[in-house]
């Protein structure tokens, strides 16, 4: 009885109920998720930087490389100060390529015509990996791997786009073109882009957007009913056919990945119900009018399940009290489907005060969607929508992350069914303290037993009668690919300090620190 009032005394108060104060008790009683709250030295944050239609970048298409350099340069020291540890760069939109390729044509987004270079020549994926790299960010290379041309009637192709080429692999879906899934051959044409990716640039990850089959126009069927009759096998299911299509993509880019190079990520950012539990009993407390499972025909749980892909980022962009689709029941029900893979969510920054649904007039919205999200242990991370929404700090959201989500560094979160042997320590760690400045050197350490090397460091600092404790994010000072840490010497009246340096690897995996006196 008393339990059933303090319950409705919360539900009735929400909006002055703060967030996490009651979550784990209203979800403890399943035993399918662990609501203890997380460290927060690891956590994944992440943006999308989205070229198509030159949304977030170029902000001028056609502009000289040397303005497209420095919007990017800008963008990046932005978005680091914000806290954000991964980039997801949009460099194929639609059959095109913000990159050189031998395979696509240079985008129309990118110079203003598709197939025209950029002068002088430049290659942005290339720039970015290296400028992110400094910056200690991941860069995730995002591709829409079925888009090919966004609007017929109004996008101009170039004459040896891949439309041209092999008009037999596409179809023509409400103003969209899109490659045919169910072509064999198409699948190994999308399998040798990421291929030609993977192998030329230092990404990080490779990664898919939602888009698989096109979300469905009213009554208008997807037109495949020849290729069904030709490629269909012994499938008497359209749809069933339709959904091993899109596995069968994304089976064979992890293996291409595994293959290349295996510390690459492969993720996936889907809509964000797979099923409503009208649906399926093991969907979500949802009724939205479209689900990835059956519309999109995207099984992501298999993916998931099988070990596919290494992370999720399912899109919820919706309120935490969303009538039909709450963030709060999705977040929950995502938490219960990791499969021991690792689950970022993707959040509606572009809604902050400016949506119909007057929960996104608060200001709290998103930050108490960060903090509900912390509850869970499978829930590693977040991702923002887009890059320019965070930059134009609506309602000062953005100031919430630096100041107080993102008050701390934080590592990235490891995936140990890839490698989890930590890198050696640092080595010849040693400080010098002048009269101005404390500064820090250290040397890289050997190689590891399976050949890894440190890739980044990690420098702590902790007062001087305070027992050391790596676990807790206020006690970095630094994440850094440099072999060098430089602070201003604190004054005479001020604590003395204890500093440690410890090494990160590929997989960011930590080598034991070395504490300096």
């Amino acid at each position: 009885m008393v339990m059933h009032a303090l319950f409705h005394f919360l539900s009735k108060h929400w909006a002055k109920a703060f967030v996490f104060v009651w979550l784990p008790w209203l979800i403890g009683c399943s035993n399918n998720v662990k609501v203890t709250k997380r460290k927060l030295k690891r956590e994944f944050r992440a943006v999308w930087l989205t070229t198509f239609d030159h949304m977030d970048f170029p902000k001028e298409k056609g502009a000289p490389p040397s303005e497209h350099k420095q919007e990017l340069i800008k963008l990046l020291d932005f978005h680091q100060k914000s806290g954000i540890n991964a980039i997801f760069f949009q460099v194929r939109p639609a059959a095109d390529a913000f990159y050189k390729s031998e395979i696509e044509l240079w985008s129309q987004w990118l110079t203003g015509k598709q197939g025209k270079a950029p002068e002088p020549l430049w290659d942005p994926l290339e720039f970015l990996v290296t400028e992110c790299h400094k910056r200690n960010i991941e860069l995730h290379a995002w591709i829409n791997p079925y888009r090919a041309v966004y609007n017929i009637k109004h996008d101009a192709t170039a004459p040896n786009h891949i439309t041209k080429r092999h008009p037999e692999w596409f179809v023509v879906y409400g103003k969209h073109k899109q490659f045919n899934p169910g072509i064999p051959a198409v699948r190994h044409y999308l399998k040798a882009v990421v291929a030609d990716i993977a192998q030329r640039y230092d990404i990080d990850g490779i990664h898919f957007d939602d888009y698989f089959y096109p979300y469905k126009k009213g009554r208008l069927e997807f037109p495949d009913q020849s290729t069904f009759m030709k490629h269909g096998g012994n499938s008497k299911d359209v749809h069933h056919w339709r959904r091993q299509n899109v596995n069968s993509l994304i089976k064979e880019v992890h293996d291409t990945l595994q293959s290349i190079k295996p510390y690459l990520k492969f993720g996936i950012s889907p809509l964000g119900v797979w099923r409503n539990k009208s649906e399926d009993p093991n969907g979500s407390d949802t009724q939205v009018g479209q689900s990835s499972y059956d519309y999109l025909y995207a099984d992501v749980l298999k993916w998931l399940r099988k070990g596919w892909i290494d992370y999720l980022v399912p899109q919820l962009y919706w309120s935490i009290e969303h009538p039909r689709a709450s963030f709060k029941s999705l977040a929950f029900w995502w938490a219960k489907h990791a499969y021991s893979r690792h689950i970022y969510i993707g959040h509606a920054f572009y809604k902050i005060k400016n949506d119909k649904d007057d929960h996104w007039k608060q200001v709290s919205e998103l930050p108490n969607q960060v903090r509900m999200t912390r509850q869970y242990r499978s829930i590693l991370g977040n991702a923002y929508f887009r890059s320019d929404f965070l930059q134009k700090n609506p309602a000062k959201v953005t100031d919430t992350l630096r100041q107080q989500l993102y008050k701390y560094p934080a590592l990235i979160p490891t995936m140990p069914w890839k490698n989890r042997m930590p890198p050696k320590a640092p080595q010849n760690v040693y400080i010098v303290r002048a009269s101005s400045k404390i500064s820090l050197k250290w040397n890289a350490p050997s190689p590891a037993i399976d050949g890894d090397t440190a890739t980044y460091y990690v420098v702590y600092r902790f007062p001087d009668q305070t027992k050391p404790d790596y676990t807790q994010p206020r006690y970095i000072r630094q994440i850094t690919r440099n072999k060098r840490y430089v602070e201003p010497m604190p004054p005479r009246s001020k604590l003395r300090y204890r500093y440690a340096v410890s090494a990160v690897d590929r997989y960011h995996n930590e080598s034991k620190p070395v504490l300096i006196h």
